[in-house]
This record gives C-alpha cells, structure tokens and sequence, in this order.
C-alpha cells in the first residue's frame, strides 16, 4: 500500500487537497469517489516531493539520523519487511517534517524503487556516504549488518564531536562571562565613576581618560558596534563561501602549530572511518574514495582526496597515491600499506581513524586546559587595568587634600 497526494472537487466546488493510502491509483480514485470527490489530480507522494525538488530545508540532525539507522537496523535484523520497519519508524517520529521524509521515502520503495535510490532524492538528510552503504548492503544481501556499521559508524562521529564540544565548552563559557563583566563595568560602573571626576574639574591621568573614551564610545554607540559586527560577520561567511578565499583561509588553518594538527585530524579521521566502513560493506574502492572525499571539510585536503581518486583510477596503490599528495598523516599512510599488504584494508583504516580520533582528544584537552588558566589571566588584567585606571584619579585626589 502506497501514499498518494490528490487533489479533488466537493459537489459544492470546493477543493480539497490531501493524502490517501491505497493499492494504487485506481484504488485511491475509487475510494475518492466513495466519500464524495471528484478528482482532479493523483500523485504517488514520492513523486510530487521529487517534483518539488525534494524536501530542500529540512536536514536531520546526525544525532536524530544515527538514532534513526539504529532503529531501522534493529527492525530489520528482527525480521521485519523493509516497508513494515519503514512503517514503524513513521509511526514513532516526532517531528512532522521526519514523518513526511520517511512517508516518501516509504512510497518509493513500494512503487519499486531500491532503497537507497528512494533515499538519495533526499539529498540534505541522506548523506552520500549513507545512500552509498545503503547501497552495497542491498547488492550484498547484508541489509541488516550494514545498517548496524552505519550506526555504529555515526554513532562514533557523534561521540567524537561531542567529546570535542565538551572540552571546548568550559572556555568558551568563560569567555562569556569575562565579556560580560567587562561590558557591564564599561556601561556601567565607570559612567558613574565619571560623575565624581568631573565634579573636581581635574586633570586625569592619561590610563583614565582612555578609559573614559571607551566607556563613552560603548555607552553611546553600542548599537553601531552591533551593526558593525553583523555586517562584519557576514561579509566574512560570503566571503568564505567562495573556493578562492575559503582556499587560502584553509591553507592558513592547516599551518597553524595546534590548531592545523586538530583540524587535519578530524578530517583525517572521518575520511578514514568512512573509508573502512564503505570498504568493509563491499562498496568498490573509487567509489568509497569519492564519498569519502565528500566529508572532507578543508579544500586542501579535499583537492588532495581527489588528486588521489585519479592515481588510484590508474591503477596506483592507494596508499602510494595518498603519500604522493603530502596532505595526510604517515599513519594513516602506513596503515593502509600495511592493510594493502596484508589484505585487510577495512581493519586497518578503522585502526587509523581510532589513532588520529584519539590524537584529536588528547590535544583538544591539553588546549582547553592551557586556555582556561590564560583565559582567567587575561580576564584579571583586564580588570585589573579598569580598577587602577579609575582609582588612579582618587589617589591623586586624597594627596592633594592632604
């Protein structure tokens, strides 16, 4: 039983539009016509959303997805028909958007359609990476297993960036609050403080009128600031969303002593994990290389990905064609030499994806440990600097009544 969106006249010439569930279409005009409709038009609904261009603002969060896959993998490896344990999962979503997305996708399916073809017309919520294991579990007869890797496989990159978003939190909270504080004593405080000096009618030692005129500035143009740095902010995100700057603003991350090493490292962990994940599913080495290319977010390392798809493609090793590139680390190199060798490229891959994800955590956390000291410190002189400079005026104040 198939979805259909119609379209159908009341006697009265009032249209009512809606969805129906029948065997085809015949059925769902006669069951129209049964309540009194006449109708105008009938679509199986994976068809209409493919007209529309899919479900284009909707995007599953990777959280909801790897909880979803790990549903359907436990359905399926329950014994349940594809389109029963599509059933369920529409019955149990909560978000309206969800429940379409997988009406539509539950459609396709009973029209004929393959699985993992009803899922790539949903681009923005279905990965390539995802359609294409989805793939090599239908044409391997494995569909259960392969959906087990694929939610362990987004299981551990949400664990991994959850871990990262963890150690990253503590300082960023206390940027915050140190922002905060001082904004406050700046609009605040010193205004008041202000009062009292020009009362005297004196000179102000040169630190307080510093301080004065920037207490001034973001009391009076506070809302220019913002403006400002609206403005700023988004010229620089459309800016970024051009190959040329995105490119060199790359090129510069990637050279950085700390920072370079933790953003290759995602990247290389995630090309990895994906690697051996389509690997170990069957999926044909060029073809994994590609969708594995697709989770690369530095256009360096990207460009080098794909440097490697072409030697590959003419018949050079893999890990030769990604030593040739100089843009991945020499573990992941010798692993896969040692995986190439010893004919156990997944096992090896999903080694060096742990190793470089690892690597990832332990310098995330030596970071966040050496900001949170530095953070307070620079918090402190701040501070420090607004207190002297409003009590410098006052010290010169009490030696002349003296």
């Amino acid at each position: 039983m198939a979805t259909y969106r119609f379209e159908a006249a009341r006697q009265s010439g009032a249209v009512e539009k809606g969805e129906i569930d029948a065997d085809g279409p015949r059925s769902a005009r006669s069951q129209l016509r049964a309540r009194g409709l006449v109708p105008i038009s009938l679509a199986l609904q994976g068809e209409v959303e493919r007209a529309a261009g899919g479900n284009s603002r909707y995007r599953m969060r990777e959280a909801e997805l790897a909880l979803v896959t790990r549903q359907l993998a436990s359905l399926m490896n329950a014994g349940l028909q594809l389109d029963v344990a599509l059933a369920t999962l529409i019955q149990q979503a909560e978000d309206g958007a969800q429940r379409e997305i997988f009406q539509t996708v539950r459609a396709d399916v009973l029209a004929g359609h393959r699985f993992a073809a009803a899922l790539e017309r949903h681009p923005r919520v279905f990965p390539r990476v995802y359609c294409a294991t989805v793939a090599a579990g239908e044409q391997a007869g494995s569909f259960g297993l392969v959906l087990d890797r694929l939610a362990q496989y987004l299981e551990d990159r949400q664990a991994l960036r959850g871990k990262l978003l963890s150690a990253a939190t503590y300082p960023a909270i206390v940027t915050v609050i140190a922002l905060a504080i001082v904004v406050f004593l700046m609009t605040y405080v010193v205004p008041q403080v202000v009062e009292v000096f020009e009362q005297t009618r004196q000179s102000l030692p040169l630190p307080t009128r510093i301080l004065l005129g920037v207490s001034a500035m973001l009391s009076d143009y506070w809302i220019w600031f913002l403006i400002c740095g609206a403005v700023v902010v988004y010229a620089v995100v459309r800016l970024l969303q051009q190959a040329g700057p995105k490119a060199a603003l790359d090129q510069v991350v990637v050279r950085l002593p700390v920072i370079g090493r933790i953003f290759r490292g995602i990247d290389t962990a995630r090309f990895a994990s994906t690697l051996a994940m389509l690997s170990e599913a069957g999926v044909p080495m060029l073809r994994a290389l590609s969708a594995a290319e697709a989770t690369l977010s530095n256009s360096l390392l990207r460009a080098a990905a794909s440097d490697a798809i072409d030697r590959v493609r003419e018949g050079v090793g893999l890990a030769r064609a990604l030593a040739t590139t100089g843009a991945f680390p020499p573990v992941l190199i010798r692993l896969i030499e040692v995986g190439e060798s010893t004919g156990d490229l997944p096992k090896m891959l999903a080694h060096a994806a742990h190793i470089q994800a690892r690597e990832v955590e332990r310098r995330v956390s030596a970071l966040a440990t050496l900001a949170e000291p530095l953070l307070i410190l620079i918090m402190g002189g701040v501070v420090l600097g607004i207190v002297l400079a409003v009590l410098l005026p006052i010290i010169e104040i009490n030696q002349l009544v003296r």
